[in-house]
C-alpha cells in the first residue's frame, strides 16, 4: 500500500527481457539504501519487488503482463520514474490509497502554464471515467492527485510547483503514455452496487 506522495525521482539504467522475467534497473540517491529484497516499491505508481540493491540502484523482476498493461513498454535508459516506498503503519497518510495496481494507460493530452499554475489534462480508456469525481483522487504515475475536472474519456488535475519539481512530469510532454490507478473506493462501490443474480 502507497500514498502516492512520491519520495524520489529515480533514472532507468536498463530495462531487458531476461531468461525468466524483464530486468528493470533503477539508480536512485535515496532509496536503495532504505530497502531490503522483497520489498514494495512503487515504480510509476506500480507495485513492485525489490530483487536486488546495492548502494545507488535497485533491480526489479517484471511480468511481461506488467509491461504490456503499463507504460513500462515505453522506458527506455535514462527514463525518470517515479519512487514510493510503501506506506508503514506509523506513517502519515498524506495523498491517499494506492495499491500500485495499474487500471489502466493514459495520455497526456495537455500539459501547459496556464497563469502561475500547470494544467494536465490526461485520457482514460473507454469505461474508466465513471471511476472520476471531481474533487475525487487519482494516481497518475504513481502521484496522488485531486481530480479538477471530469469528461468523456479524460480528466484534468492542477500541479502545485511542488509536484512538478519532485516528480516526473517535469520530463513529460503531450503523447506520453501515463499509470492510471482509479480510487479504491468507487471500485468498491461499483461492485456492491451492482445487480447479483441468485
Amino acid at each position: 500500500m502507497f500514498t502516492g506522495i512520491i519520495e524520489e525521482v529515480g533514472c532507468v539504467v536498463a530495462f531487458t527481457l531476461g531468461v525468466d522475467a524483464w530486468k528493470l534497473q533503477v539508480a536512485a540517491l535515496n532509496i536503495p539504501s532504505q530497502v531490503a529484497l522483497g520489498d514494495s516499491v512503487a515504480v510509476n505508481g506500480c507495485c513492485l519487488t525489490v530483487t536486488r540493491f546495492d548502494a545507488g540502484q535497485v533491480w526489479f523482476d517484471v511480468l511481461a503482463e506488467t509491461r504490456r498493461l503499463t507504460n513500462f513498454a515505453e522506458l527506455q535508459p535514462g527514463a525518470a520514474v517515479n519512487l514510493e516506498l510503501s506506506l508503514r503503519p506509523s506513517s502519515r497518510l498524506g495523498g491517499h490509497f494506492v495499491t500500485g495496481h495499474i487500471d489502466a494507460l493514459g495520455r497526456i493530452a495537455v500539459l501547459e502554464s496556464r497563469g502561475h499554475d500547470c494544467y494536465l489534462r490526461v485520457t482514460v480508456p473507454v469505461g474508466f471515467d465513471q471511476y472520476l469525481v471531481a474533487k475525487g483522487s487519482v494516481a497518475i504515475d504513481g502521484i496522488s492527485l485531486t481530480v479538477a475536472e471530469v469528461a468523456p474519456a479524460a480528466c484534468a488535475v492542477w500541479l502545485i510547483p511542488t509536484t512538478l519539481a519532485a516528480t516526473n512530469i517535469k520530463t513529460k510532454k503531450v503523447g506520453d503514455a501515463v499509470n492510471l490507478e482509479f480510487d479504491l473506493l468507487a471500485k468498491y462501490v461499483e461492485k456492491l452496487a451492482a445487480p447479483r443474480s441468485i
